[in-house]
């Protein structure tokens, strides 16, 4: 367990943030409606700043002041909801972790997909990591319907447009052609993290994806975790993170 916090003024989404409440963006939005009180009164100004000593609440929630951050690298089954809780009923990421901790998945994987998924109450990383614009490597693995052509997955890492924007270049390389059963597995290396973006990605050159699996993020890798288990992160590799978040 890890303690990132200093006892000055900050912003209030990064306070926010930091104690595992949410991620910033997710902070960002709370403010802008409305939703967080600082010494009890109502602040929606982004740039507002706080001590971690005033009294913060969160949608009527008091503020969890210096948690100490926990960091999970699960690799998660088929079948399971990669969010906080589900309407539906159906386990989700975080039932799969004991911990007495507020944790959030970092990112998201489809309920059908597997692999690597971060969990973590840490916000000010979980920021980090998931925006696009910090080209953090993810590494997928793909059995793909068809006989794919390598002049296709060149038109695949040229970077495509689904949902009216154009993806980042990728790289990619097949791993196994299986002309009995009509079908591919391809490996995918991209640096975003768009909603369905493999699957689109694929479909969007005439490809079904059939299974997907998130083999690494980063220098993360699923090395030793079983499908379902879980690992903590050690001290060495948050500060590997957090070295790459301040290059």
């Amino acid at each position: 367990m890890y303690n990132v916090f200093g006892d000055f003024m900050e912003r209030l989404q990064k306070i926010i943030a930091e104690s595992g409440y949410c991620s910033r963006r997710k902070a960002e939005e709370l403010i802008s409606k409305g939703k967080v009180k600082v010494n009890n009164k109502v602040e929606t100004k982004l740039g507002t700043k706080a001590s971690y000593d005033d009294y913060i609440e969160v949608e009527v929630n008091p503020l969890n002041k210096k948690e100490d951050k926990v960091y999970f690298l699960l690799n998660k089954p088929r079948g399971v909801v990669t969010s906080v809780t589900d309407d539906k009923g159906r386990k989700t990421v975080v039932d799969l972790i004991n911990t007495d901790k507020r944790i959030y998945p970092v990112g998201r994987l489809d309920y059908d997909t597997t692999g690597l998924l971060l969990l973590t109450n840490d916000g000010e990383l979980t920021n980090f990591l998931i925006h696009p614009k910090n080209n953090i490597e993810k590494v997928y693995v793909a059995k793909i319907k068809g006989l794919i052509s390598k002049d296709d997955l060149r038109t695949l890492c040229r970077g495509i447009i689904i949902d009216g924007k154009k993806t980042n270049k990728a790289q990619s390389k097949i791993l196994k052609i299986d002309k009995k059963n009509n079908c591919s597995v391809v490996e995918l290396i991209i640096h975003e993290g768009r909603n369905h973006q493999v699957k689109k990605m694929f479909e969007s050159i005439g490809y079904e994806v059939l299974k997907l699996k998130r083999e690494s993020i980063s220098f993360l890798t699923l090395d030793g975790v079983k499908s379902g288990e879980y690992r903590e992160l050690s001290v060495k590799e948050v500060k590997k993170l957090y070295g790459e978040k301040n290059d």
